[in-house]
């Protein structure tokens, strides 16, 4: 309960009239601002519109007794922290711990002395402005080490997009790739989300790791001899089994760094995405033939994205695609080389997947 001239605003509930009367007269003399109920309930209401800075609570009353009262406050997460002293009759022992139990700072005895009670709510004060000390400092600590966390995650996939954009600068001609990718797969994901039997799989978790470790998908073609990786021609059989190994390569590296932090979840994507997005749903695909189901759901989204980027960008060996004929393409392809929910997904979506496109271009 609020003053506009800073002094603390006590709440006194005692059903007995003569009581409330006596702790107005002392505390008001002490400095305080006095707020007085004879009944709990209306006690509760009060302190839900205007919260006080400590409540005296007597323990017998009628339609509801101080214990009550007192759990009912602790279960209020906006006035769980009030300091309650209990101002009671009632010496037993047993008293005393059920007021501690409901959730009491104190307990004092009737009859009281007014020293006592100044120097009891004093002191329950000032620990209660200490704990609201620490919590507003712990608070700022932790939003401090969130930001600095946020930060240093921010830099790290920063240099991991870096290392990811150098593999990809070796081709000329892939441009934008990544950032369409890392786009084109998050639509892929929220769309698969809302509408798909995997809806259950896309957290916000996965969502995130899988834009983030998309980039990762051709790292291992760092490995690629020139000669291979930028010839303006078909690949020989022989060069083209070469090329299959950047799969292998970028997943056992990436593994390398899963040693040193073995529960990272975007490593591990990137691991899963880098090994198998060149898998058919059929089983026809590299490098390990996985089937359906079997093929990680994330390298799954990741070959509808590479494919429909692949096809709308111009080769060496090759003209770019328009989207109609890239979008046929992946329905033709629906059953054999991709995962047919997916493709059903991508259908959904594909004016996104344009924008996207026509605007990383």
């Amino acid at each position: 309960m609020a003053s506009n001239d800073n002094k603390r605003s006590i709440m006194v509930v005692d059903d007995q009239p003569a009581n409330l009367k006596l702790m107005e007269g002392v505390l008001t003399q002490q400095g305080y601002n006095v707020h007085s109920f004879p009944r709990g309930r209306l006690a509760l209401a009060a302190a839900t519109k205007n919260p006080p800075d400590l409540i005296l609570l007597d323990i017998t009353m009628p339609e509801m007794d101080g214990f009550e009262v007192c759990r009912r406050l602790r279960a209020d997460a906006t006035l769980s922290s009030i300091p309650v002293i209990f101002l009671s009759a009632l010496e037993e022992t047993t008293h005393k711990l059920e007021a501690f139990r409901a959730g009491g700072f104190d307990y004092i005895i009737k009859p009281f002395d007014a020293e006592e009670i100044r120097a009891r709510i004093e002191t329950q004060l000032k620990l209660h402005d200490l704990q609201a000390a620490v919590d507003r400092h712990n608070l700022e600590l932790e939003q401090l080490v969130q930001q600095q966390v946020k930060e240093i995650a921010a830099a790290q996939m920063a240099t991991i997009f870096a290392l990811a954009k150098l593999a990809e600068s070796r081709d000329e001609e892939t441009g934008k790739h990544l950032e369409r990718v890392q786009m084109l797969c998050k639509l892929l994901a929220i769309e698969t989300r809302r509408s798909s039997q995997y809806s259950s799989r896309m957290t916000d978790d996965f969502v995130e790791n899988l834009f983030l470790s998309s980039p990762l998908h051709d790292i291992g073609k760092v490995a690629i001899p020139d000669a291979i990786l930028l010839k303006p021609d078909r690949l020989t059989p022989e060069e083209f089994a070469v090329m299959k190994t950047h799969t292998t390569v970028g997943s056992q590296t990436l593994k390398f760094v899963l040693e040193k932090h073995p529960a990272n979840a975007f490593i591990c994507m990137g691991i899963d995405i880098a090994r198998s997005h060149h898998e058919k749903w059929n089983g026809s695909g590299y490098p390990d033939g996985l089937r359906g189901g079997d093929i990680p759901l994330c390298a799954r989204i990741m070959a509808v994205a590479d494919c429909y980027d692949a096809l709308r960008s111009k080769r060496p060996y090759k003209n770019a695609r328009s989207h109609r004929e890239s979008s046929d393409i992946i329905v033709q392809d629906s059953g054999s080389h991709f995962d047919p929910n997916l493709v059903s997904v991508f259908c959904d979506i594909q004016e996104s997947c344009e924008q996207v496109f026509e605007q990383l271009t």
